[in-house]
């Protein structure tokens, strides 16, 4: 299964608060593409794996995710990403 996750957080830099936003496409197998598939829009999640070409013919990062842990009651944590777009 092929989604877009969104990310925000404050990460410290030089002493420095900076505000992070990103975009970047996933990639997800068996169990976890499962779990995504029922998932709402907008879903916060942490999502662990790994960074890696889409594919041998794209060269395109892409997360490919190895586990999935549902955030509840949480607005906001550092370190999350949530589901944009399946």
């Amino acid at each position: 299964m092929e989604f877009k996750l969104r990310h925000e957080s404050e990460q410290s830099e030089a002493g420095t608060l900076r505000k992070v936003e990103a975009e970047i496409g996933g990639i997800a197998f068996d169990a976890q593409a499962r779990l995504l598939a029922g998932t709402q829009l907008n879903t916060q999640l942490k999502l662990q794996g790994f960074l890696a070409a889409k594919s041998r013919r794209s060269r395109k990062l892409v997360l490919h995710v190895t586990n999935i842990e549902f955030i509840e009651g949480q607005e906001k944590e550092t370190e999350n990403a949530s589901a944009a777009q399946r």
